[in-house]
Order: structure tokens, then C-alpha cells, then sequence
């Protein structure tokens, strides 16, 4: 029997899933750029945004609350500005994303 009431439980369920799923991609992808491409790039030290990062995941872990909640908002904003601000500085600044080709003009190969 289908249950209305149940709906904002499971959308909550996913909501939370998959916040979690952001903040370990988060915390992953920060381990693995080389730590000297975070002060190339200007931006935090790599320990700074894994604690921080990991922090956030083992909260969601423990805590497995509303993704709306005070932990919850602090680690979705802390993992959205990660990938969204710091990684593909990050990644540019180690050299990872360009691509090898002598043909490159300002809008990609031609």
C-alpha cells in the first residue's frame, strides 16, 4: 500500500546519499592532486581541505541526520566550493587536464 507520509522520508534519504556521495568524491579527488599543486594554484594547503572534507564526511557518517542540518549544510558548502572553486585550479596547476597537443589555440585544438 503506498503511504504519502513516507515521501518526504525517502526524499530526504535520497537527498542524503547523495550529498554523501558528493563529499566523498570531494575528499577523494583532494587526496589525490599532488600537494604542491594547492599553493601553486593558490589556494588552501591539501591537509587543510582533507581534514576539512573528511571531517565532513565522518560528521554525515555519525550523524546521519537531515542533509538539512547545521553539519550537513557546512559540509555540502565546504565539498561545493572544493569542486567547484579549488579543484580545477588545482587541476591546472598540476598540469592534469591540458592537453599535449602543440595545436592549441585559446578555445581548444584546431
Amino acid at each position: 500500500m503506498f503511504n504519502i507520509l513516507a515521501i518526504p522520508g525517502q526524499i530526504s534519504l535520497v537527498l542524503f546519499f547523495a550529498l554523501l556521495v558528493m563529499k566523498i568524491w570531494a575528499l577523494a579527488d583532494a587526496a589525490v592532486r599532488p600537494t604542491e599543486a594547492f599553493p601553486a594554484a593558490d589556494k588552501q594547503t591539501k591537509v587543510f581541505w582533507l581534514v576539512l572534507l573528511g571531517v565532513a564526511v565522518v560528521l554525515d557518517l555519525v550523524f546521519r541526520g537531515s542533509p538539512l542540518s547545521i553539519t550537513g549544510l557546512l559540509g555540502t558548502v565546504a565539498a561545493a566550493v572544493y569542486l567547484a572553486g579549488v579543484r580545477p585550479a588545482v587541476k591546472e596547476a598540476s598540469g592534469r587536464g591540458r592537453r599535449s597537443g602543440g595545436n592549441d589555440g585559446p578555445y581548444g585544438p584546431w
